[in-house]
């Protein structure tokens, strides 16, 4: 937690290893999209990378919130299935990774916000498993709409949750993904769902501030909610 000094809030963002172009070069790089780091920001804290190698849980000590990001597709062997054809681009020391420092924060009760395949991590490393190409259970391609074109998803809210307080009773995200939750691990608690049943929001039981969302809350620079409220449970 934040102590009383005038410091603000040390947010950990986890990052993906890919190859990049900056000016003459082109090697791997540890990445995230600049979008998470400005709402971030914009929300009151100060963003810290955390590149999928070395991991440490030991990390989390320094921090004072943690978001799991967005990215590829989770390597189904983390939840005992068998590869689906649409299952492609798996990053298995990702998944490692992130499941050591999900665990971890929940271990310490570090606020932890997890971004669309952050809330699938979340599900998996609780024990919960993935429907691992969507349209096949609601026969629509919405929740992806075309390569690199965000969707706009509604969602209902549950009442009387962390997320109805944080969004009231609905809200609409801008979503990319084509794997969801199936399976509800033991710990977490459904707290929002889009139309078609798809889960769009899910809480730690027990935990003041530990929740996924299926939408990218970053792609929404005008509505910092979810992450002025991570912000604020730091203190």
């Amino acid at each position: 937690m934040v102590s009383n000094d005038s410091r603000r809030p040390r947010i950990g963002i986890t990052t993906y290893l890919e190859p990049a172009t900056w000016g003459i070069w082109h090697r791997e790089a540890a990445l995230i999209p600049r979008v998470y780091l400005d709402a971030v920001a914009a929300a009151g804290g100060t963003p810290l990378l955390l590149p999928p190698v070395g991991t440490d849980p030991s990390v989390l000590e320094i921090l004072d919130g943690l978001v799991i990001a967005g990215g590829c597709d989770v390597d189904p062997a983390s939840y005992a299935a068998t590869p689906h054809p649409e299952t492609v681009d798996t990053r298995p020391g990702r998944d490692d990774h992130e499941t050591v420092l999900i665990r971890a924060a929940l271990d310490r009760d570090l606020p932890l916000l997890a971004i669309c395949r952050g809330l699938q991590m979340l599900n998996v490393a609780l024990g919960g498993t993935l429907h691992q190409h969507l349209p096949d259970v609601v026969a629509h391609d919405e929740h992806r709409p075309r390569p690199a074109v965000f969707g706009a998803t509604e969602v209902k809210v549950e009442p009387g949750t962390l997320t109805a307080r944080i969004l009231g009773d609905s809200a609409t995200g801008s979503c990319y993904h084509h794997q969801a939750l199936d399976v509800i691990a033991p710990a977490l608690k459904v707290t929002a769902r889009a139309g078609d049943g798809t889960v769009e929001a899910a809480e730690v039981e027990g935990k003041d501030f530990a929740l996924g969302v299926q939408w990218h809350p970053e792609e929404t620079p005008e509505d910092l909610r979810l992450f002025t409220a991570l912000i604020r449970s730091t203190t």
